[in-house]
């Protein structure tokens, strides 16, 4: 979970407080929105992508080293904000790619903006009720079990995370955790009306799910695929909730032929 030079630190002084980030790489700009226990920093999927693209990881409001909006009370209001923040760097449009709870805030963005979206990639996403299972409720867990669980299985978590967690990432797992609370308690991690929204919304949409998450159930995929008109699901195999650190690799090349495609037909006025 390191950091490269690919990859360099960024801050942005907004209104609404500043926004840390990481950017890196060049081509049409790619923001990617970290899950809710918080920006892990450059992973080898980042570096991945920047050979293709420009490359930007901001600390959502509220996490991370980013100012916290203490007035924010729901998903909603850090879309808004993650939008402005996107815009700034791309106002001619941007990709735009979440994992679970970013995927979540990527959907609201869709929704509200998507004259600012080229294309979308939910991965694991939050942010609708599934109707025959549960979301897993993180407010329920350790940090440690919960992080545990977003792998397809123990020996996963152990290669990625190590037995016992470092401080900084306790740290940083405990920050994301109250913030999460603040705009995604009740209900918990899901906009009854986000899937009414997603309706209207054209955008070319990938939805990238693991073969094993047991943090987002496959129905949730479903249910984006249903609401979305112009998506498609792709199933990760042998892969949990983190696709991103399990299998890097294949996730880097479904983001790069998603987007790809869509810059081309954009460039050949389709």
């Amino acid at each position: 979970m390191a950091e490269n030079d690919q990859l360099a630190p960024v801050t942005m002084s907004l209104a609404t407080g500043n926004i840390s980030c990481l950017m890196g790489g060049s081509g049409p700009t790619l923001v990617c929105l970290h899950h809710s226990w918080g920006n892990p920093g450059a992973l080898d999927l980042h570096r991945e992508l920047t050979s293709s693209f420009r490359v930007i990881i901001p600390d959502m409001p509220g996490w991370g080293g980013s100012d916290r909006p203490l007035w924010a009370r729901t998903v909603r209001d850090i879309a808004i904000l993650v939008n402005h923040f996107a815009c700034t760097f791309a106002p001619s449009g941007y990709h735009l790619v979440g994992f679970g709870f970013g995927g979540y805030v990527a959907a609201e963005i869709a929704c509200m903006s998507e004259h600012s979206v080229d294309s979308l990639v939910l991965i694991g996403a939050a942010g609708l009720q599934p109707e025959k299972s549960e979301i897993l409720d993180q407010m329920m867990y350790s940090h440690r079990q919960y992080i545990e669980e977003s792998f397809r299985d123990r020996d996963s978590y152990l290669n990625h995370i190590g037995e016992e967690p470092s401080q900084d990432m306790r740290d940083l797992w405990d920050h994301s955790r109250e913030m999460t609370a603040r705009v995604s308690w009740k209900p918990y991690m899901f906009n009854r009306r986000l899937g009414e929204l997603l309706k209207n919304v054209e955008l070319p949409s990938a939805l990238i799910w693991g073969e094993h998450d047991k943090i987002i159930p496959m129905e949730v995929a479903e249910q984006y695929h249903a609401a979305l008109k112009n998506s498609a699901i792709h199933v990760v195999k042998n892969a949990g909730h983190l696709v991103e650190l399990e299998a890097p690799e294949e996730l880097a090349a479904l983001i790069s032929n998603h987007c790809s495609t869509n810059i081309d037909q954009v460039s050949q006025g389709g």
